[in-house]
């Protein structure tokens, strides 16, 4: 099976979602990201390279799947 959709998990149907990164702890692998919505979460970053504050993530079930072209979310 394929997947033709990059933002949705053929696995469980769920969708990702683009968050921008507010905070990085490096040393727990985790970033606090934000949702268009202005929800936040902890997410984990360990299957990314590097972020920073700003980066837009794609995340799917609190895990970052994949940076998003390097480039600045929407806020």
């Amino acid at each position: 099976m394929t997947c033709e959709d990059p933002y949705h998990c053929i696995t469980c149907g769920d969708d990702g979602v683009e968050m921008r990164v507010v905070a990085v702890d490096d040393d727990r692998g985790l970033a606090l990201c934000e949702a268009a919505g202005g929800a936040r979460e902890s997410v984990e970053i360990a299957l990314v390279d590097a972020v920073a504050p700003g980066d837009a993530l794609l995340v799917h079930a609190g895990t970052a799947l994949a940076k998003l072209h390097d480039a600045k979310a929407p806020a």
